[in-house]
């Protein structure tokens, strides 16, 4: 099993979404993030005042997987997130060792195994 971590634009959340649905991946936490990368954040005008933000908003999607289902996961989250500018996005694979279903006790993907 394999976590898949990818930092994405905020605007691009349902396209990847649906790209991962259309491809059978039918679970995945979305969380609000601020940071940087080579952007390195930019500056606003505020009240004729000018301010840096260092920090942008994200939004960081975390999907677990079978080893079998990781590459066209990746494809379909690169597809649905690609805007050929700056501040992309990253893609990130982690291994998993173990996944709990709380309420059963039930280990491994379940039904995202198939």
């Amino acid at each position: 099993m394999r976590i898949i971590t990818a930092i994405i634009k905020p605007f691009k959340l349902d396209e990847v979404r649906a790209a991962l649905t259309e491809i059978g991946v039918h679970g995945m936490t979305a969380t609000e993030v601020k940071g940087y990368g080579r952007q390195k954040g930019h500056a606003e005008i505020y009240r004729s005042a000018e301010y840096v933000i260092s920090f942008l908003p994200k939004i960081k999607i975390e999907v677990a997987l079978p080893d079998a289902g990781v590459g066209r996961a990746i494809d379909a989250i690169r597809r649905a997130a690609y805007t050929s500018h700056i501040g992309d996005g990253k893609i990130f694979v982690s291994p998993l060792e173990r996944a709990m279903r709380i309420r059963t006790g039930e280990t491994g993907l379940g039904d995202a195994a198939k």
